[in-house]
């Protein structure tokens, strides 16, 4: 492998300009792909094979009016005035009116008349309760009223301040065209604005996150800096930057060419962008850190040393990159579209990069050719050639002395960061959970504050009958509401329409609580488990779904396949270990400590965002549950990062072995050498990720943080600290290899022995990539 890829990065050194057109006539037909076919996001979150899910595709075939997803908006007063006055109303009406305009927006005016056949009764519109044949339906109480005339679906509070405008989108929010939301909401501000009514988002009208904003910028700036400090040279710092962009940029644009192809959801795209700027940048950084260390210590030439550091830590590079799309890409024994697609984008953006690293790297090395090292950097190298005096030097002489303590700490710490996790409880974040001041959360308390909490989530329980094609009788429907509202947990409950044949009605129900709160998980349970005792005593059976339902089914079905998913994760990913260092322990060893670190992220994480413990450090007031894919997506990209740090510094150590170190000897040097680098690493892949915390949509900022603490986590106390100390325990034993595995394993020289070699081999010398044995004595060897 080593020998390969040197191959490959002296004839990409040597031809830059072929290389480097490539990537830009790839780039730039990308470009000219999307702007002849815009892309369309999507803010899905299907789960097939979930009861809420099989209840949305029964009305979509079944009842197709009230199929779509739900909307709403609600409408504040001016201070010490009423909406259902007089000079106020008339503008909510025209308001409505304009929502109803909308092409996407269900007009019940329009469903009546359809819906009404030639010389019959008129049919009962949505939200109106029932009446005997022949009367005029009844609008529910607090519905306003203008000109004798109800305004159905709008709700006014009992002070007047607040009013609920609740409708229907003709399909679910996550299928509507690309500014629906916006469109519908700039529909009512006009006419309600000009009365000084303030028009506010409702909490169903979640819009697709913006995906760079301030603080991605921030976190791009913080890694520069870091790339400035560790490689003392703005050149040598803007390759990484520059090749990362233009990995995320092919993967992440060949995603949105191929959107019309799947639905490409916009939380797909965020992580494919966090994960492709983390890795791109430490892939980069990984290489020309090796680069230019061959320069400055071995005296090579720049496309030399470019040629050795692509075949030696392009290796690890290659086999790290491998780690991370094998834990993305088990994502496809879930079962789950959304993930599936997920995974999909992001691990190829994963693959972009790996291929950016050993392609378009060394081509652009090949530009800059020599002032890739610095004349100061040079100057400060002839200075300084004893690496015995390093922090890094330092610190793992400390770690290898006190390695059982070291061992301990580490475990007991990790310990206390995960003790939050046994009462950690997943969901879908509501509108709750976004910052004050925010139109989202403004909504969302107004609404509580007028109504209560459950209208800002309410259930949608469908109503068929136990015997194909009988009509629900009257009488059982009107009992059924009865039953439902009678409830302990339900504030109300009314019909909200009935199909032509008169088989299935769609009742809403609305809860005392909130959308995320456990209340409302176990209502939805509760109106699940009566189904079999409505169909016997009224002939109906009941299904419940609706954004609150989806979110519990979804938290319910990922929580089931999470054990499935980390078997095939650590099986998989044992097996590309134990190629890659061909040692017993040290993928058993990286394993366990991956799962040390997971523990602890996870703990972190319901501690701020449902605890609430440091949350207003994140922009955050209010608690939450723990996103349902957070324990999934964490799991996959923090393994494949982990076991990034983990090949970069173990090969180092491994390399260091093979080249004549033995014992703690070989921990001490190939630490010294690697860590410099997986420190810088983790500091970047930490700022890329923490700044999509700041992020103001909820969902992304609890997998930036997720990721960003994992990392910390996972870095700094797993590789850094916990990995020296074990290899120290165990010493050359840590590369122990059965002889009959030995001899069926392949050689995939990913410590650069067989290139270094050949290569000793072609000049006649000690090859000028390793370090000799070390001169120490044997008591500072052992020790």
């Amino acid at each position: 492998m080593s020998t390969l890829l040197y191959r490959v990065g002296r004839w990409t050194y040597r031809h830059p300009f072929r290389v480097i057109g490539v990537w830009v006539a790839l780039l730039v037909a990308l470009v000219g792909t999307l702007v002849l076919n815009p892309p369309k996001l999507s803010t899905e979150f299907r789960i097939d094979g979930t009861p809420a899910q099989e209840v949305i595709d029964e009305l979509a075939r079944e009842l197709p009016e009230v199929s779509g997803g739900q909307g709403s908006l609600v409408f504040q007063a001016p201070a010490g005035d009423r909406l259902d006055s007089e000079r106020l109303a008339p503008a909510i009406a025209e308001a409505v009116q304009g929502v109803y305009s909308v092409d996407q927006v269900v007009d019940p005016a329009e469903l009546m008349q359809a819906q009404q056949p030639p010389g019959g009764a008129p049919a009962t519109p949505p939200g109106s309760t029932p009446e005997a044949p022949g009367n005029a339906p009844s609008a529910p109480p607090g519905t306003l009223v203008v000109a004798g005339q109800p305004v159905l679906g709008v709700t006014v509070s009992e002070d007047g301040r607040v009013a609920l405008f609740q409708f229907q989108f003709d399909d679910q929010l996550f299928e509507l065209p690309q500014g629906t939301v916006a469109d519908t909401v700039a529909a009512a501000e006009a006419p309600a604005e000009e009365a000084g009514v303030a028009v506010l988002p409702g909490a169903t009208l979640q819009e697709i996150p913006e995906i760079i904003g301030v603080g991605e910028i921030v976190g791009l700036a913080v890694a520069a800096l870091v790339l400035v400090v560790t490689l003392g040279s703005v050149v040598a710092a803007g390759l990484p930057l520059l090749t990362a962009l233009a990995g995320v940029g092919a993967g992440i644009g060949g995603a949105f060419a191929l959107a019309h192809l799947f639905e490409l959801n916009s939380l797909s795209v965020v992580l494919a962008l966090m994960l492709g700027l983390a890795v791109g940048i430490d892939y980069a950084l990984f290489i020309v850190n090796r680069q230019r260390w061959l320069m400055l210590t071995r005296g090579l030439d720049a496309g030399e040393a470019a040629g050795r550091a692509v075949g030696t830590a392009g290796s690890a590079v290659f086999f790290a990159g491998t780690t991370v799309v094998i834990a993305l890409t088990a994502l496809l024994v879930v079962g789950i579209e959304l993930l599936t697609v997920m995974a999909l984008i992001a691990a190829a953006t994963v693959a972009i990069a790996v291929l950016v690293a050993l392609t378009l790297l060394p081509a652009l090395l090949g530009l800059v050719k020599e002032r890739i090292c610095s004349p100061r950097a040079r100057a400060r190298q002839r200075g300084h050639h004893d690496r015995s005096r390093t922090p890094a030097r330092r610190w793992v002489g400390l770690v290898v002395r006190y390695r059982w303590a070291a061992v301990v700490l580490v475990a007991a710490l990790a310990a206390l960061l995960a003790l939050p996790l046994s009462s950690m409880r997943l969901g879908m974040p509501s509108a709750e959970s976004y910052g004050s001041g925010t139109p989202q959360r403004e909504g969302y308390d107004l609404v509580a504050e007028g109504f209560g909490e459950g209208f800002n989530g309410p259930l949608v329980v469908a109503a068929r009958t136990a015997e194909p094609g009988t009509p629900i009788e009257p009488p059982a429907l009107q009992e059924l509401v009865a039953d439902l509202s009678a409830l302990d947990g339900v504030q109300s409950a009314m019909p909200a329409g009935v199909s032509q044949d008169g088989t299935i009605a769609v009742l809403q129900v609305v809860p005392t609580t909130g959308p995320t709160d456990e209340a409302t998980e176990d209502l939805v349970a509760e109106i699940r488990d009566r189904s079999a005792q409505y169909g016997d005593d009224l002939g109906v059976t009941l299904g419940v779904t609706g954004l609150t339902a989806i979110g519990i089914d979804m938290s319910q079905r990922l929580s089931e396949v999470l054990p499935i998913y980390l078997a095939v994760v650590l099986g998989l990913s044992l097996i590309v270990l134990l190629l890659v260092f061909r040692s017993v322990l040290v993928p058993v060893k990286a394993t366990l400590g991956f799962l040390l670190s997971i523990l602890a992220t996870f703990g972190a994480t319901t501690a701020v965002f449902q605890w609430g413990w440091l949350n207003q450090v994140f922009g955050l007031d209010s608690t939450t549950v723990v996103m349902s894919v957070i324990p999934i997506i964490a799991t996959g990209v923090l393994y494949g990062l982990a076991m990034d740090y983990q090949i970069f510094l173990v090969s180092s150590i491994r390399e260091s072995h093979v080249h004549g170190h033995h014992g703690t000897d070989s921990v001490t040097d190939g630490f010294t050498q690697a860590s410099r680098v997986v420190v810088a690493a983790a500091i970047i892949m930490t700022a890329v990720f923490g700044g999509f915390i700041f992020n103001a949509d909820p969902m992304v900022k609890q997998v930036g943080f997720a990721l960003a603490v994992g990392i910390l986590i996972d870095a700094f106390l797993i590789r850094l600290t916990l990995v020296p100390a074990v290899m120290a325990m165990f010493g050359d034993r840590a590369w122990w290899l059965p002889a009959w595995l030995d001899r069926l394993l392949p050689d995939l020289d990913v410590e650069g022995d067989k290139l270094a070699q050949r290569l000793n081999g072609e000049t006649g010398g000690t090859p000028a990539d390793t370090d000799p044995p070390s001169r120490e004595p044997a008591s500072a060897r052992a020790g």
